[in-house]
């Protein structure tokens, strides 16, 4: 992004880059191991592709990343190179052994190398594969499926692919950094082999973790009195959970994303982090602080438009006087907090109603899930509503003529005056069309599959049904938000920096991005200390008036106080003043720069320094 920065940050930053490199190990070759390697899932995409020129810049020509090759998600983004002289004899061996690597550059920001494997020759042999797991550490795969077997087999192929690597590089000193149990059997094999690298394990969430709290338990709270290997089977999750586990054992350092991560790996998978990463982003690549206000205002009258035709065919209220709040997440209810901030929301449109608030909360749920298309009743709102703007637009330069001319004159503005007869005629026969006899607006923009859907239900169980006299009213929106959607037509970054608040009061969240996120588009948010973002900050924000990300504490509380703390912290919100909300933009924004790659990145120079140092070079 354009816009000028502070020298002396700059300044400043540099001067710690220069520090912090000063003290660290460098390795001769890193690699880098993730199934999300150009083949986006979840989060850890998002991870390894923001501080990849970190990387890059750190460690220069000896830094790769090693991923999965799906030839159809590479467009765009894979430039193939030629193999350097000093990896064409490996890769050959490698190929010898069924493994085919792909070489070449990706195309995100500090392009880095990239070794591309492809796995279907290690298909066939994925049942040894899985035999040799259960000999070597106890990992029952029996049963398991393709999202088991698929991210076995081609950490083999990672396993052996390094081992033809640091065949050829016998001096050289090799690292290698394995992300989550999807590449965990890569660092099976290269122990197996007794290969000559020092090795990194990073779980960014735990298998068993993730699964306890999609079901609502509160291990949190019961730590003791849990078996993992029981709830693993329980919760049929115990080859990776056994895989992950095994993965943490035999590391030489073991790494999680936050203090509460490792907090469950302590009592989960036997052991404490040896090192915590918390997962930052890069600033640059986000509006500055001058170009915020400017792209929030745009952004926020094209989702007013959008709430004129939503809601307006069934009745009106002051737009502006709207506070856009907004929940953005994957589709899980419990763990992200869905079901709270719902029963919040309808705690604060009580509170609204009760003392005759002149404000209208909207809150958005960005929160993809299967549907068939978009409510056709929106569709029709949509095309009227864009007619009766198109004709305004024609008019346009001939409506401003008469108004400035009243202005000057003094003289009060009429309609007839402003359109002829025939304009103002079309435009009420326009409205007349916008306008709909049935009772209440749609609570989804689309059509949802599922008839039972958790939203949904939730929405209709709290009274949360947009009537024309609630001050909260709720739109799903159950899709990935693309600027061309036919809805709302803005990016999802774009639909952030429209909005005033995020909402994310997570139950199980190892980092968090979106709160993160939100914050360095200049828009405030509330989240809970049982995200590792939240746990990371809560200190160095406690205690301050306007803190632009406001953390609730989750820990060791039930849903009853999280609901009233939010619908405390939301309603707090709606009275601030305009300028409440800018210096809550400001705050927001000032935090994020303070998880910028450039100072969070030392972190993994840290924990690749102390891998190097326990590992015992084989003979």
């Amino acid at each position: 992004m354009s816009g000028s920065r502070s020298l002396q940050n700059t300044t400043n930053t540099r001067r710690a880059k220069t520090l912090f490199m000063e003290e660290y190990v460098k390795p001769d070759f890193l690699f880098e191991v993730s199934w999300e390697v150009a083949n986006k899932v979840g989060g850890i995409h998002t991870v390894i592709t923001s501080k990849a020129r970190e990387m890059v810049n750190f460690y220069g020509a000896g830094y790769f990343m090693i991923g999965p090759y799906f030839e159809n998600k590479l467009f765009g983004q894979f430039e193939p190179q030629p193999v350097p002289a000093y990896l064409q004899k490996a890769f050959a061996d490698a190929e010898k052994d069924g493994v085919i690597v792909h070489f070449g550059k990706w195309l995100i920001d500090g392009e880095p190398s990239l070794m591309l494997i492809e796995f279907k020759g290690m298909m066939p042999y994925v049942n040894e594969i899985k035999q040799e797991l259960w000999r070597l550490h106890g990992v029952d795969s029996l049963g398991s499926g393709f999202d088991f077997d698929e991210p076995v087999a081609w950490g083999y192929a990672v396993g052996k692919l390094l081992k033809s690597i640091a065949g050829e590089m016998p001096t050289k000193k090799i690292l290698a950094h394995f992300h989550e149990w999807l590449a965990a059997s890569a660092l099976v094999y290269i122990k197996k082999e007794n290969l000559d690298i020092a090795s990194v394990f990073t779980t960014h969430a735990t298998t068993l973790g993730r699964s306890l709290a999609s079901r609502g338990v509160d291990f949190y709270s019961n730590f003791a009195s849990i078996d993992p290997e029981k709830e693993a089977r329980v919760n049929f999750v115990q080859h990776k959970h056994q895989l992950e586990r095994a993965a943490v054992a035999i590391a030489d350092i073991f790494t999680t994303v936050s203090q509460i991560t490792s907090l469950e790996a302590k009592y989960f998978l036997g052991k404490e982090a040896d090192v915590i990463l918390p997962n930052g982003l890069d600033i640059e690549k986000f509006p500055t602080i001058e170009e915020i206000n400017r792209k929030h205002g745009i952004q926020r009258n094209r989702i007013r438009k959008f709430l004129m035709y939503y809601f307006f065919p069934y009745y009106s209220f002051d737009v502006s006087q709207t506070i856009i709040m907004f929940c953005g997440a994957r589709y899980e209810f419990h763990n992200k907090g869905i079901d709270v901030y719902i029963k919040a929301l309808a705690e604060l449109n009580r509170r609204l109603i009760a003392s005759g608030s002149k404000k209208t909360v909207v809150s958005f749920f960005w929160v993809p899930t299967e549907v068939l298309g978009i409510n056709e009743k929106l569709t029709r709102s949509r095309e009227v509503f864009n007619d009766i703007q198109n004709s305004l637009e024609e008019v346009e330069e001939d409506v401003e003529d008469a108004i400035l001319y009243s202005l000057i004159a003094q003289e009060d503005v009429k309609i007839s005056e402003l359109f002829d007869e025939g304009m103002i005629l079309s435009l009420k026969q326009k409205i007349r069309e916008l306008r709909t006899n049935d009772p209440l607006p749609p609570l989804a923009t689309h059509n949802i599959v599922n008839p039972h859907d958790q939203i949904l239900r939730a929405f209709h169980e709290e009274g949360l049904t947009n009537k024309e006299e609630d001050k909260v009213k709720v739109v799903f929106y159950p899709i990935y938000s693309r600027g061309s959607d036919g809805v709302l037509d803005l990016e999802y970054y774009e639909s952030i920096q429209g909005s005033h608040v995020g909402v994310f009061p997570s139950f199980y969240e190892p980092w968090g991005y979106t709160p993160l996120e939100s914050a360095a588009l200049g828009v405030a948010s509330v989240t809970t200390d049982l995200s590792g973002f939240g746990m990371f900050f809560k200190e160095k924000l406690a205690g301050k008036k306007n803190p632009g990300v406001t953390i609730i504490e989750r820990l060791g509380k039930n849903d009853d106080d999280i609901v009233r703390a939010l619908a405390d912290e939301l309603d707090r919100y709606v009275a601030y003043s305009r300028r409440e909300r800018v210096e809550n933009k400001i705050a927001a924004y000032k935090l994020a720069e303070q998880a910028d790659w450039s100072m969070f990145v030392k972190h993994y120079f840290t924990a690749h320094t102390r891998a190097l140092a326990k590992h015992v070079p084989q003979k």
